[in-house]
């Protein structure tokens, strides 16, 4: 998409543009590669953002460049300006895929990714091959990532505070237990009291150290002992595979434990379950590209 008009002051247009793709690309040499333009030309058009912002937009840290505070306060209105534009440009809502050149980011948790990820990057290398997609994991701290334009979509149990998100419920989840192959639980019938006598490990983001089973033990009496917790599904499940602790996967992720040879069980308490979902910010509403993007999210979780 290219601006022909100039606004107030003579400033172009197409400024907000390169905005948009230099703080995405955070790199001057990423963002004319984006562009097709040279990097001469990419950094003087980062001077003359700089001059009509009246800030340094994006400086130095180590081998790096970092946005300031005031591009990253920016960086949700310019993304919902541009993403405007591409689609008043675009006739009767329809778009070429194949000749579609975005990136887009997901907000998820590492398991979707080690789940779908596949599956999705042939997708896009089937239908949008000019599209480059990027997953971020879920933050130890809660941002609002959609507003400010740091994720285009957001997969997994929703918790965002931002009320003008856009949120669609697909399916509620359920946890099973997953051990290693040959664990002393699994000899003997599987109680609650035998299940809370065990050592166990927590998956959390921020690091908490308890959640939902505790509240179902307690509800029973009885109380279990957390050795500790760890970022990721993955990554947990390595540990477990190792170790006689017990810890917890998504029904939907078991392959992930199989392929390690763990073994997953039903849990024998009464835990609730998560509604998994998919957020995004209104302005990527009228988004022929984003729409895609959103169904591609839909049709996976659905198989």
């Amino acid at each position: 998409m290219r601006v022909t008009q100039s606004g107030p002051a003579g400033l172009d247009l197409n400024l907000l543009l390169a905005l948009d793709v230099l703080l995405e690309e955070s790199s001057v040499s990423g963002a004319a590669a984006r562009l097709h333009l040279s990097e001469p030309a990419m950094s003087r058009t980062l001077g003359r953002i700089r001059k009509a912002l009246g800030d340094p937009v994006l400086v130095r840290a180590g081998r790096t460049m970092v946005p300031t505070p005031h591009a990253l306060s920016l960086q949700g209105e310019v993304r919902s300006v541009v993403e405007r534009a591409r689609a008043l440009f675009l006739t009767g809502g329809e778009i070429d895929l194949r000749t579609l050149e975005r990136n887009f980011t997901v907000l998820a948790h590492d398991s979707f990714a080690a789940s779908y990820g596949a599956t999705l990057f042939r997708r896009m290398a089937e239908e949008a091959p000019g599209v480059r997609l990027r997953f971020l994991s879920e933050s130890h701290v809660d941002v609002p990532a959609l507003r400010e334009g740091v994720a285009d979509l957001e997969l997994g149990v929703i918790d965002s505070r931002s009320p003008e998100v856009r949120v669609e419920h697909l399916f509620d989840e359920r946890m099973l237990g997953v051990v290693r192959p040959g664990h002393p639980l699994l000899r003997g019938p599987l109680t609650a009291r035998r299940f809370a006598a065990g050592e166990h490990l927590i998956v959390s983001r921020r690091g908490r150290l308890e959640g939902p089973v505790d509240t179902a033990l307690a509800e029973q009496g009885l109380s279990r002992r957390v050795v500790g917790s760890i970022g990721s599904y993955p990554a947990s499940l390595f540990v477990l595979r190792e170790t006689d602790l017990i810890g917890l996967i998504a029904t939907r992720t078991v392959r992930q434990a199989e392929a390690l040879g763990l073994v997953t069980f039903e849990v024998p308490l009464d835990l609730p379950t998560l509604p998994f979902g998919l957020a995004w910010h209104p302005r990527h509403d009228a988004d022929p590209a984003h729409t895609w993007l959103r169904a591609c999210a839909r049709e996976l979780v659905h198989a």
